[in-house]
């Protein structure tokens, strides 16, 4: 799997100079014996900054360790940092890694190769890896089904607390985590998951049964894997049982695998936010045209959109014409309400992003709006008044030249009640918008900050010469 955090870490891990050094002499003696003696008493972070730090031995980093730790390097290090490293190992290397790879690992990296190269490295694993690796690549993408490990223990109602500590030694080292055990029938249903804690407390000749109290947390392997990332915050645990439709238990989910959906799904929404498709891969390392065609889509969506202010602006050239003193105000107006719209946009994206709102909660949201557009509106229709009448009050003392003529004051009602009506709608756009998407089945984020503020952009300019036009009608209009 990739990671995400090592690299927060790196600075600090690399920063003592002897381990570099020790590294780069031990490298170049070429003595395969003393390299892997050196990098097998490394802890994995430190060989993953290792890694990072000399990508011109990283193939040789992971070859040169044993099986079981080069795999544990190997699964948190950068996608495209693996996908070098295996193009370069030799096929009985790249067998030896792939077999040791946690399954749920091992199908994360496949699944983000071109199938003909998954199908070549298929045929390099052993063959209950093969069943396995298949089994999990063939569940939906972004699935739970993708995440899940077979490697769990498992005990069964009328096992002894003593027999369930022997079934733990004999297949616990294989399991991911041992944390949770799990209770099944001779169908292979999941019945309950116990805490290890409730076998330790319990006398040895107590039944598996007289503990169970069936209230069991379980995943779906065909649900969404945002789903799992919800459950998990919701009941605290290390790992969650995945079963099928018919509740046989499949495998289990661990926190390490929802930490990297919740940081990936953060990173896809960032990226929608500021107007552009989610980069699949890291920035520097996207090809450059292939950036391009991710963000020339919502930029031509964009500019299509804008063309639409202008067409607004169009029909009031008269207006303009007229009373000249109201294009000054046009770029306040448009971007108070894109501001507006883009705040509340963000906020309720991140609201539902973490569970906060649901769909059924869209009039609470419209009402709190509403009464947050009207009072974020007035505050700012009081400024715009305000420097108005000021500015009025220097041009009467003879500072400055006279700006709004004999009409300011009707020109400062018309800013500070466009200011309310911008801001007003500005924010119930910005909210309502990603609901009603959510509703649709599209994804919320991509009522993102730059289309929010073209939408407002467009109808405040409707709103502002309405508001002018009833304020001015007969004065300057």
């Amino acid at each position: 799997m990739s990671s995400y955090f090592w690299h927060m870490s790196e600075e600090l891990d690399l920063e003592q100079p002897e381990l570099k050094e020790r590294f780069e002499a031990v490298i170049k003696t070429e003595d395969k014996l003393q390299i892997r003696s050196f990098l097998d008493d490394q802890n994995i972070s430190d060989v993953a900054d290792l890694v990072y730090e000399f990508p011109e031995y990283e193939s040789q980093i992971i070859a040169n360790m044993s099986v079981h730790r080069a795999s544990s390097v190997f699964k948190i290090l950068e996608f495209q940092t693996q996908k070098r490293i295996i193009q370069e190992l030799p096929p009985a290397t790249t067998a030896e890694l792939l077999n040791a790879l946690p399954a749920d690992d091992r199908t994360d990296f496949l699944e983000e190769l071109p199938s003909s190269v998954v199908r070549e490295l298929i045929k390099l694993l052993d063959p209950e890896e093969r069943k396995i690796t298949l089994s999990l690549l063939g569940y939906p993408e972004n699935s739970i089904g993708r995440l899940m490990t077979p490697d769990y223990v498992y005990v069964y109602p009328w096992n002894t607390i003593e027999e369930a500590f022997t079934t733990i030694r004999k297949y616990g080292k294989d399991s991911e985590t041992i944390n949770v055990i799990y209770v099944i029938n001779e169908k292979g249903e999941l019945l309950d998951d116990i805490r290890i804690r409730e076998f330790i407390l319990s006398t040895p000749d107590h039944k598996i049964s007289e503990i169970m109290d069936n209230r069991v947390i379980k995943l779906n392997a065909y649900d969404d894997q945002e789903t799992a990332s919800e459950v998990f915050k919701m009941n605290n645990r290390v790992a969650l049982p995945v079963v099928s439709q018919s509740n046989k238990l499949l495998g289990i989910v661990t926190i390490d695998d929802i930490l990297w959906v919740a940081e990936e799904e953060f990173s896809e929404d960032i990226q929608k936010i500021g107007g552009t498709e989610a980069l699949d891969q890291p920035y520097l390392e996207m090809p450059f045209l292939k950036l391009i065609k991710k963000r020339v889509g919502w930029l031509i969506i964009l500019f299509l959109s804008e063309l639409l202010t202008a067409t607004a602006m169009a029909y009031f050239n008269d207006e303009i014409a007229k009373a000249t003193i109201l294009a000054m105000f046009i770029p306040l107006i448009m971007s108070s309400g894109g501001n507006s719209g883009s705040q509340a946009s963000t906020l309720i994206i991140q609201a539902m992003a973490v569970g906060e709102l649901n769909l059924s909660d869209w009039w609470r949201v419209m009402r709190r709006e509403i009464f947050s557009g009207i009072v974020l509106g007035s505050i700012l229709g009081i400024i715009g008044f305000t420097r108005i009448f000021i500015w009025h009050l220097l041009m009467q003392n003879g500072i400055i030249q006279d700006l709004y003529g004999p009409n300011w004051l009707l020109v400062a009602f018309t800013v500070g009640v466009s200011l309310i009506g911008v801001v007003l709608w500005g924010t119930l756009s910005g909210s309502m918008l990603p609901i009603a998407l959510k509703k649709l089945g599209a994804d919320p984020a991509v009522s993102s900050a730059p289309f929010v503020a073209t939408l407002v952009d467009v109808t405040g300019i409707v709103i502002y010469f309405s508001v002018a036009f009833l304020f001015l009608k007969g004065i300057l209009l």
